[in-house]
């Protein structure tokens, strides 16, 4: 019997402790590094990998993901999975399925469709829902076959439905008793096994990750009270940290509650677009205020930072990522055929025209709307092959100075004729490294908001440790490898308190990657169709990566998966 299950020779390894690069072989067995060495025979080992000319580092910890259902139809969560990611934190933002009673399952799905923009019909095939309470629920993860290790917040959204009923919760406050309940389920969620509590709190105007009826979600208005129970419930398991999506203030306030980090989302380069809205500040002035707070003050808040360039793909058949646009909200909101009639409305069309000039753009100064492509249209949709070779490929500029017409106009009435299947494509909108060169160095700043899981038609922005690592560090020379590398894997791991990964020693769990840096990119965006239901996702795939490995097991083989589903879920960041 060999000696090691797994041998990595000849690597370049980055340890993630921002150690200086050295070169040498690893060594595994049972899912646990157990030996790194300059000359470790191959004979020992069953399976052997050749480092050669590769970097070997920590598999990179996301933070921010929305896989609270498709971990079950999808175990390596692959936007992520594909992009050298090997633990995932999912219940984000508040949002989750647990607790839940039985007849509100409906409704608690409804609460994802338009917020993070999961199909219907693919939660209702794809999920066992053989859960009513929290810890049920993680019973479930742990049962479920896992490709990535998974650990997960305590979202507080589930808990006002499961006390309160969701939609009466968003009509008042909570009584004593009913608060004391909610902070019981907190306590009771932690001591199943969550790392944290999670909420978002974007209030009512300027609001993009809204409920399916356009309503403000049911943590959006939350009052002190509420947040400061929930916060100090938190705290006193004497662990965990929490994340907050919404102002640095919220974040600041938990934090100080609870006695506990926080984690807020999120800290934008200048310039920048992000699915979850603009920052209330300056980056500069989110910086210095997490300086005094971490540094003077002992209040732990850590600021996630988005370091992907931003693009996007989209039909008007599921688009919410305007709906701070009062306008854009109301003509997208509704049945397909009730936002069809609202596309043809001249005095409708009329009001965005105007939003459009006076932003600069279609919904923000960088989405130019003469510069979006039509980037296809179906064959099954009526005259869908005359559109397709009249329209297609083309940007609205083009159509727009081709039929003498407001490039809107042709926007609005392609999606009428697609019956709001036909898709656009933004331009890239690309951050200055000057500008990324700021937040991608914050102190505090942990790289991510891959939303891996959510928005999944129309971002791809879980590919950001490949553009980390090759754009920004490789390509701009932003940060070096040694320090990426600690951003994507041990920081972001103490940060959330996940114990025994991270980083690379004799004694910490086996999850590694073996790339090729000359390699390394994302590669283009695509259309996949294996969602339950028959339903498509916008995905982007990774080349460069050899290997990917998890709890000592290959999952990717140079992008292709092996099957094998050595994950495990991760209760209290427990190793």
């Amino acid at each position: 019997m060999a000696k090691f299950d797994l041998l990595i020779k000849g690597g370049t390894i980055i340890d993630g402790l921002q150690t200086p690069r050295y070169r040498s072989d690893i060594a595994v067995k049972d899912g646990i590094i157990v030996e790194i060495g300059g000359n470790i025979a191959a004979e020992q080992a069953d399976e052997v990998v050749d480092g050669h000319g590769k970097i070997v580092a920590p598999g990179v910890v996301d933070l921010h993901t929305h896989y609270d259902s498709q971990l079950f139809w999808d175990p390596w969560c692959t936007m992520s999975g594909w992009h050298g990611v090997t633990s995932v934190v999912i219940g984000n933002c508040g949002f989750g399925f647990a607790p839940c009673k039985p007849e509100d399952r409906e409704r608690a799905m409804l609460s994802l469709v338009r917020n993070e923009a999961v199909p219907l019909e693919t939660m209702r095939q794809g999920m066992p829902f053989d859960w009513v309470t929290y810890r049920d629920y993680l019973d479930s993860v742990e049962r479920a076959p896992k490709g990535v290790n998974i650990m997960s917040f305590v979202p507080l959204a589930p808990i006002y439905g499961y006390v309160i009923g969701i939609d009466e919760a968003k009509t008042r406050q909570a009584t004593d008793d009913e608060l004391q309940q909610m902070c019981d389920l907190v306590i009771e969620g932690m001591e199943a096994g969550g790392c944290g509590i999670s909420v978002q709190i974007l209030g009512e105007e300027g609001n993009l990750q809204l409920d399916h009826d356009g309503t403000p979600m049911v943590t959006d208005l939350i009052s002190k009270r509420d947040l400061g129970a929930f916060a100090r419930a938190m705290g006193s398991t004497g662990r965990g940290i929490s994340q907050m999506t919404g102002k640095l203030e919220d974040a600041e306030f938990m934090a100080r509650e609870s006695g506990r980090p926080a984690i807020w989302n999120a800290l934008l380069a200048e310039g920048a677009l992000n699915q979850h809205g603009g920052s209330q500040r300056t980056p500069g002035e989110a910086i210095a205020h997490l300086r005094i707070l971490n540094e003077y003050e002992g209040v732990r808040v850590y600021a996630q930072a988005q370091t992907v360039n931003f693009a996007s793909q989209f039909t008007f058949e599921d688009y919410n990522l305007a709906d701070a646009i009062p306008a854009w909200k109301e003509i997208c909101t509704g049945s397909v055929s009730e936002k069809i009639e609202k596309f043809k409305d001249p005095e409708r069309r009329r009001i965005l025209k105007q939003i459009h000039e006076e932003r600069g753009g279609l919904f923000a100064s960088g989405y130019m709307l003469t510069r979006i492509k039509v980037a296809w249209i179906p064959l099954d949709v009526p005259k869908g092959l005359e559109l397709q070779e009249k329209y297609e490929g083309f940007t609205l500029g083009e159509l727009a100075e081709r039929e003498n017409r407001h490039p809107l106009d042709i926007m609005l009435d392609l999606s009428v004729w697609g019956e709001l299947k036909n898709g656009f494509e933004t331009e890239m909108i690309v951050t200055t490294p000057e500008n990324m060169r700021e937040i991608i160095k914050a102190p505090t700043g942990l790289p991510g908001i891959s939303d891996g899981g959510a928005h999944t038609k129309f971002v791809t922005t879980g590919r950001f440790p490949t553009d980390l690592l090759g754009l920004w560090s490789r390509d701009h020379d932003l940060l070096s490898l040694e320090e990426a590398h600690w951003r994507l894997s041990a920081y972001p791991a103490q940060a959330a308190g996940l114990s025994g990964r991270g980083h690379l020693a004799v004694g910490m769990a086996a999850d590694i990657i073996v790339y090729d840096l000359a390699e390394l990119e994302s590669l283009p965006q695509e259309r996949l169709w294996d969602y339950p239901a028959g339903e498509w996702r916008l995905v982007q795939k990774a080349k460069g990566y050899d290997r990917i490995i998890v709890n000592g097991q290959t999952t990717f083989i140079n992008g292709e998966c092996t099957a094998a589903t050595p994950g495990k879920l991760l209760r209290h960041g427990a190793a």
